[in-house]
């Protein structure tokens, strides 16, 4: 299989727009891929950012949680004393004995 001059003259010259657009085609997939590396960087960043925040705002509604929850307990034992205070015993302070 020899190649004439002619032929080469033609194949050498598609040879090298071959060989560019090969070139081409590996550098756009680099980009691509840096492109994807940064996007995701970005998105891990983004989710850390939500997790500290969502972390942040459970600390917060802990703390209002127990203030609330102590606050309630307060209440309860105030209306349990309440409570004692207004019950009457069945036996005491019904009458007087003023016999003996």
């Amino acid at each position: 299989m020899s190649l004439k001059g002619v032929e080469l003259q033609i194949a050498i010259p598609k040879t090298f727009d071959a060989g560019k657009m090969l070139d081409q085609a590996q550098q756009q997939n680099q980009v691509n891929q840096m492109n994807a590396n940064e996007a995701l960087k970005k998105e891990i960043e983004r989710q850390q950012k939500i997790v500290n925040t969502s972390e942040e705002m459970d600390g917060i509604n802990d703390e209002e949680g127990k203030q609330q929850q102590y606050e309630a307990e307060q209440r309860k034992k105030e209306q349990q004393k309440e409570a004692k205070k207004n019950t009457h015993h069945p036996f005491k302070g019904n009458f007087v004995d003023f016999s003996g």
